[in-house]
This record gives structure tokens, C-alpha cells and sequence, in this order.
């Protein structure tokens, strides 16, 4: 069987961590950060997991993370 090509998009955005959980940034701090309160920029600071919901097709993805 041929190999699985990784999704490069998903490689860039995603990390698996070592427990098996998929790791993310948040959105929304790209741009138009005027009318954003502070607390709720910092709280985009740290990483986000994706939902259990949306983890299995974001690890068929990443086939050899």
C-alpha cells in the first residue's frame, strides 16, 4: 500500500500532543484588535484544543504526527 500524504495545511495548523490530544492556536487575533478587550486578547494567548467532536478528522490528516 502506498504511504499517506500529510495534509499541509493541517500540519501548520495542528500538533497532536503526546496524550493524543490535537493542539491549536485560537482565531481572531490577526487584525481589528481595537474593539477587542484586553482580557478577552489574552485569553487567545495560550493554545486551544480541538473539540473531541473534530479531533478524529484533524488526526486522519496528520497520519504520521
Amino acid at each position: 500500500m502506498a504511504k499517506l500524504k500529510t495534509h499541509r495545511g493541517a500540519a501548520k495548523r495542528f500538533k497532536i500532543t503526546a496524550g493524543g490530544k490535537v493542539k491549536m492556536n485560537h482565531t481572531k487575533r490577526r487584525h481589528i484588535l481595537t474593539k477587542k478587550t484586553t482580557k478577552f486578547k489574552r485569553g487567545l494567548r495560550k493554545a486551544g484544543y480541538a473539540s473531541p467532536a473534530n479531533a478524529p478528522t484533524v488526526k486522519k490528516l496528520l497520519p504520521y504526527a
